[in-house]
Order: C-alpha cells, then structure tokens, then sequence
C-alpha cells in the first residue's frame, strides 16, 4: 500500500508535550543589555524609512514625464515605452509598500513602548505614523496587548483563533462518515480568491468587524465604537483620540485628491497602502499560523507557552530584514518579550532558541508558497481537549499531544 493510501492514525502522530519553564527562567537565559531601549536609535531607523519613503516618492515623480518623452516613444515604441512605465511604477510600490511597512513596524514599536523609554515619545510617534496609515493607534493597541497577553489561548486572543469542529458544521461521530471533498471542495481558483481577499481586506475587516477575532463578541464589535466591548470606559478618551488621527487623514487624503487628482494620490499613496495591508496580514498569518504551532485552552495555557506557539520565517530575504526591521524573522522572541526593541531581536533569540530547544520554531521555507500551504493545511481545531492542532481539509493533524494531554475520546482514524 502506497503511503499516500495508508490509514491515517492520530496514535502514529508525532507527540507534543507543552514547554515546562516559567517565564522568569526563560527571561533569566537573556542578557539584560538586550532590554535595554535606546530612543536615539529608534528616531534614527524613523528617519531613516522615512529619508527612504522620501527619495522613493521623489523618484516616482519623475517616472510619467520620462516615459512620456517623444524621444523615449521613438526609441521604444510607444507600447514599448508604456509597458516600461508600468513597470517602473510596479516597482515604485513594491519597494514603497516595504518602506511603508517598515514605517507602521516602528508605530508597531511605539504600541510596546519598545521603542522608547518616555511614555510621550511612543504614543506620539505611534499616534502620528500609525493614523498616517490608516491604523486607529490607541484602539489597536489595547487589542494589540491583549492578543500578546493571551495568545494561542483558545478563549481569550483577539485576532487569529481558530475554528472549531462545530464552527463548521463537521460531524464528529463513528457513525457519520465526513464528506470532506463537500466540505472544503473549492476550486484551486476560488481558494486563490479567498486568500487575496483575504490579503487585502483582512486588517480593515479586523478593525472594523473583529474578522477572525473572538465569536463570542457582540455583533458589530469594532475598534472605532469607543462603548465597544474590546475597551474599558478609562479607555474611551484614547479610542476617540485614534478615531481623530483616522478623521484627519479621511480629510487629508480628500483635500490631496481634489487637489492632484485621486488617480495620482493611488498611484503615489493608495497602492503602497495596500501593500502596507498585505505585508502586515500575510506576515502575522504566518506568524500564528501553521499545522505545527499548539493552541490551548483551560489550564494548559499560560503566556509563556502562548509565547512560543509563533514561529520565526525567512520573509523576503535581505529586504525583509532591512525594510521590514527583523519584524518577521524575529518575531517569537516579541512574543515572549514585547518590549524588547527589534534591533535587539537577532542576538536575543540565539539565547531564546538555546534555552528553550525544540520549542523555538523556525522556517526557512518560501513564504508566498508557505503562505497557499498553510491556507488550505489550517482549516479547523477540535471541539474537545485542552492541547489543539489544525486540521487540514480531510481533518488531519500533523501532531497529536502527548498521551497525558489527549482528548479523552475513541481514537480517530481516517
């Protein structure tokens, strides 16, 4: 029997058993220099991405009249000539929507007080950069620390928890045979669709309909709604304060348009935005998601063990460490310590990966193919147990928890 045709067994799986050491011991194995923040340092990667977002602006300005040279059309053809615009202008994103990206990182930053030691300097800076992008800086961050404080905690993180057995619909009996092509049957095209819709539209929806947050949240849950369930009423005065950023770039973006023109603020801001949008979620979807990362619930989560459910990937190479400031390569050891600046990030996870081992994820795998694979392979968790793995799209794992953590149910066999 091939092994493409051979019974899958949930016993045959690789065990996981959760990490055992405290948070204050997985701290005690870091160097404390690399706690230590330095605001100079920080404005001076601010000004940097921004020196950069600069020169690149400066660049594209000079795209259109280049190309629409009579000399450029006689040499080239004026297809010829067109097509090369086209692509300078391609370029032009890609490289500003990094350099955008890189600049929300630093907002990102300031959200963990990483970036400085003066409360003023973060929320400044995080208020400025953050709203300049189209993220609601007070709102997000108070999300943003619970997701951090809770993650891979089935009942309490705020963004990336999964669907469960019954949030689908799929049986879970000896006696029903699951259809799962009737279940998950989409075309490779329609897949393709969902995952860019998901791409481009996931932040915003996040933001403004708690998309993949917690289903047990009020219909309607939003960060702009200041009586919204996601805050305190001492926090009321900060989500207005962020709801005022987004109002004045609604503002600055209109008067910009009627001004240059709205084909020329999408050309110059519009597109790298939303490249802005795709970097953040495609990143932090594969930061949280993967077949081999756990998800816990009762008493078997605890931050640190949330902490290390997040895995470090190789994301973009050379431009994802300059633009995107280590955001992506370093991210577990974030997770364990969020107010570590991400300069500090590549030294301290030598110390993280040595202390905690097998614990520590890692890929190095081409992220837009990772990206598809993880897609289809993370549909679901189970209904039952404390110690949760994705399922794929015929409810298979890849790992099982060890047998002192197993769910108390018949052995499933597909």
């Amino acid at each position: 029997m091939s092994k493409s045709q051979a019974k899958y067994s949930e016993d045959e799986l690789p065990e996981f058993s959760p990490m055992k050491w405290s948070l204050k011991e997985i701290r005690d194995a870091i160097p404390p220099g690399m706690f230590v923040r330095n605001t100079s340092l920080g404005l001076l990667y601010l000004l940097r991405d921004i020196v950069l977002a600069a020169t690149a602006w400066s660049i594209a300005m000079r795209i259109d009249p280049f190309f629409g040279r009579d000399e450029m059309k006689t040499l080239l053809t004026p297809l010829g000539a067109g097509c090369l615009r086209w692509a300078a202008w391609a370029v032009y994103w890609w490289f500003q929507g990094l350099i955008f990206t890189g600049i929300w990182v630093i907002g990102h930053e300031c959200g963990h007080s990483a970036f400085s030691d003066y409360k003023i300097v973060n929320d400044c800076i995080g208020f400025v950069v953050h709203s300049w992008l189209w993220t609601p800086f007070f709102s997000w961050r108070i999300s943003h620390h619970r997701h951090h404080s809770n993650h891979a905690s089935m009942e309490r993180d705020e963004v990336y928890v999964p669907k469960t057995r019954k949030d689908l619909g799929i049986p879970d009996s000896p006696q029903h045979e699951t259809d799962w092509d009737e279940l998950f049957g989409d075309t490779p095209l329609y897949t393709l669709f969902a995952l860019i819709r998901q791409q481009v539209l996931a932040f915003p929806a996040y933001l403004l309909y708690n998309v993949s947050g917690q289903k047990n949240y009020p219909k309607w849950t939003n960060h702009f709604d200041p009586n919204s369930i996601l805050f305190t009423k001492d926090q009321r005065n900060a989500v207005i304060l962020s709801n005022i950023g987004i109002a004045a770039m609604v503002w600055g973006v209109s008067h910009a348009s009627a001004v240059y023109g709205a084909a020329q603020v999408i050309k110059y801001y519009g597109i790298p935005w939303l490249c802005v949008t795709h970097w953040f979620i495609m990143i932090t979807y594969l930061h949280h998601t993967d077949p081999i990362l756990p998800h816990y619930r009762g008493k078997e989560w605890n931050f640190q063990r949330g902490a290390a459910a997040t895995v470090d990937r190789n994301f973009l190479g050379w431009q994802g460490r300059f633009f995107l400031h280590d955001v992506a390569h370093f991210h577990v050891i974030h997770h364990f310590f969020p107010k570590m600046p991400f300069y500090h990030g590549p030294e301290a996870t030598k110390y993280l990966k040595s202390f905690i081992g097998q614990h520590y994820h890692y890929s190095d795998a081409p992220v837009f193919s990772t990206l598809w694979k993880n897609y289809n392979e993370c549909q679901f968790v189970e209904d039952e147990g404390n110690v949760l793995f994705y399922r794929n799209k015929k409810g298979k794992a890849v790992l099982r928890p060890a047998d002192e953590y197993k769910i108390k149910v018949e052995n499933k066999e597909l």
